[in-house]
């Protein structure tokens, strides 16, 4: 037999997976396999509280019964780095001399610095299997979805017009990849009328894309609404076209 060991989230079958981003920075890392020796399982397990602090690390090691390739406990304890840190939502699983990543990190630099490291920390007998991949930020997913283009109201109210719907479509469907993800609203107008008009106009707009989304599957309590009116311009007020685009609806990703 093998020896092998699986980092991951507590939910995981051997070595629970790890922490998603979105979860608690006290969410759990279970670790779990066999492995020769008991000097072995306390490195592991130094090297790991050291990383997520030790009322973090959920102890399943097993001890005796196998046979490691030469040097395992050394290369094993050279690969579990401060990085590791940064992978979420996934495990590692070391079997044998085969190392499989998986889960999400925030960029394709963080993702081939990852794989390039835990390679150089073990010898050309190991096989990485980089399985991570890189997670969409939701502001960024939430932008190029709306992509410059404004939600329309009738004029003068905050009736969503079947355009400004069709968008409103495509954003629930966006703002719905993201579990959890809270939500501000905000509207904006142009200057023309009074100040404070406009700004009970801007939080009606918002107060409606917001009940929109809401009848599309988005749990209300993830969304406020904010409404800006004039104060906040993106261009000059002076032209029609500029108007134009002064009154929007955007979309911010609060946490």
């Amino acid at each position: 037999m093998r020896a092998a060991l699986m980092i991951g989230p507590l939910a995981c079958a051997l070595l629970g997976p790890l922490p998603a981003a979105a979860a608690p920075t006290d969410a759990p890392v279970r670790v779990s396999g066999v492995v020769p020796d008991e000097a072995t399982r306390a490195q592991i397990l130094t090297r790991l509280r050291d990383i997520y602090g030790a009322g973090r690390v959920i102890d399943a090691i097993e001890v005796g019964g196998v046979v490691p390739p030469p040097n395992w406990k050394t290369h094993v304890g050279n690969m579990l780095t401060r990085d590791i840190a940064d992978i979420h939502g996934g495990k590692i699983h070391v079997d044998g001399t085969r190392v499989e990543l998986s889960g999400k990190v925030s960029n394709e630099a963080l993702r081939q610095q990852i794989a390039s490291r835990v390679a150089t920390a073990l010898n050309p007998t190991y096989v990485v299997d980089n399985g991570l991949v890189v997670e969409a930020r939701a502001q960024d997913v939430i932008d190029a979805t709306l992509a410059d283009r404004t939600i329309e109201f009738k004029s003068g109210s905050a009736t969503l017009t079947d355009a400004g719907i069709a968008i409103l479509d495509e954003m629930a469907a966006a703002i719905g990849r993201f579990d959890g993800a809270e939500i501000q609203v905000v509207g904006h107008t142009d200057n023309s009328g009074s100040r404070m008009a406009n700004i009970a106009l801007s939080l009606a707009r918002a107060n409606a894309v917001r009940d929109y989304l809401v009848t599309k599957g988005i749990e209300g309590g993830r969304i406020t609404a904010l409404g800006a009116g004039p104060d906040k311009p993106i261009t000059t007020n002076d032209t029609a076209e500029g108007r134009a685009r002064n009154r929007r609806i955007e979309f911010r990703i609060l946490k």
